[in-house]
């Protein structure tokens, strides 16, 4: 089963708003997060710092997101700001756009209350692994209950470190609608930590830990309200669609987007004039103060027919900061 949280991020279409770094539960061996984003009160959209409200909605803009998701650190600890943060997006781009949000505590009552009035549609719980397996008659059990009595869709989303069926069991008895189980994973933040408890690598893949899917889809595969997110789901279509998403919106005409969400454009130390008296159309260029970029295979055309002496073919994400991937010198 796939949330509507989800088909919206596999379509790239969720907006990734990072609210607050710090979080009570300090002891999870596995907690991706890296060492610009642990422990801070600093919040991110997507990639993009966050310095005012229009910073978010500049981003969300940016990528003609469908909804957000809202993550940490830990969202409930900082209430105020991811209520207003939630306010601010439904007042800006009304009730279908679709709010979800990931805690590792239960947070109460009166938290389902201010998450649902300010805007959230769906939660999603982590429960500390210690305690898989024995959630049952704890505030765990109660908070999905809860949840859905303020109006919020109460899930659950964890890491597949092995399988636990009690799941399952909360999906049978109706008590949480789906739970997604992304694939165990090593990433900067916790990797040092992950080996030190004897993890590895898949053979031939950078992120996903050996051992853990076959289990779990065994068990847990098969039950029609549990999802399975792959690693290789999450890079080639979560984040890559992202990025087409960005790439369409901010393209200039001559710009070219990849199939990876990259834009492809050349760059050449030439003047306006010369490239017009080369024929080529306005549309397919524009000035900058040190230099021109143009449609990368007119410059190869016209480097190669000796119009032009040199220049390079740029490639780079179409993130706020426009990080270069790749210069390909041309002479």
């Amino acid at each position: 089963m796939i949330s509507e949280g989800c088909e919206q991020c596999a379509k790239g279409g969720k907006m990734v708003l990072f609210v607050y770094g710090y979080c009570d539960q300090r002891d999870c061996f596995y907690c991706p997060l890296g060492e610009n984003r642990k422990n801070v009160t600093d919040v991110y959209a997507n990639e993009r710092q966050v310095e005012s409200d229009e910073d978010i909605i500049a981003e969300a803009k940016r990528m003609s997101a469908l909804g957000t998701s809202i993550t940490g650190g830990e969202p409930q600890e900082a209430m105020k700001k991811t209520c207003r943060y939630l306010s601010l997006l439904k007042t800006e781009f009304g009730s279908d756009h679709h709010t979800h949000l990931y805690t590792g505590i239960t947070g109460g009552r009166e938290n389902m209350r201010r998450l649902s009035e300010a805007g959230l549609d769906e939660i999603r719980f982590h429960p500390p692994y210690e305690q898989w397996g024995e959630l049952h008659g704890t505030a765990w059990e109660d908070i999905l209950y809860i949840a859905r009595e303020e109006g919020l869709t109460p899930a659950f989303e964890i890491p597949g470190i092995r399988p636990e069926t009690e799941f399952l069991e909360f999906l049978d008895e109706g008590a949480a609608d789906f739970c997604n189980i992304n694939e165990f994973e090593m990433s900067d933040g916790n990797y040092r930590r992950m080996q030190e408890q004897g993890y590895e690598l898949q053979d031939g893949h950078m992120s996903a830990v050996k051992g853990s899917r076959e289990a779990i889809l065994a068990e847990m595969g098969s039950h029609e309200k549990t999802y399975f997110c792959t690693s290789v789901f999450k890079d080639a279509a979560q984040h890559r669609n992202r990025l087409k998403r960005m790439a369409e919106n901010i393209r200039r005409p001559f710009d070219e987007v990849t199939d990876d969400g990259t834009i492809v454009y050349g760059k050449t130390q030439t003047t306006v004039d010369r490239l017009q008296s080369l024929g080529v159309p306005r549309e397919f260029f524009t000035e900058k103060s040190e230099h021109v970029e143009v449609a990368w295979w007119l410059l190869e055309e016209m480097i190669e027919s000796g119009d032009l002496d040199k220049g390079e073919i740029v490639e780079q994400y179409p993130t706020v900061d426009g990080t270069v991937v790749e210069r390909t010198p041309l002479a």
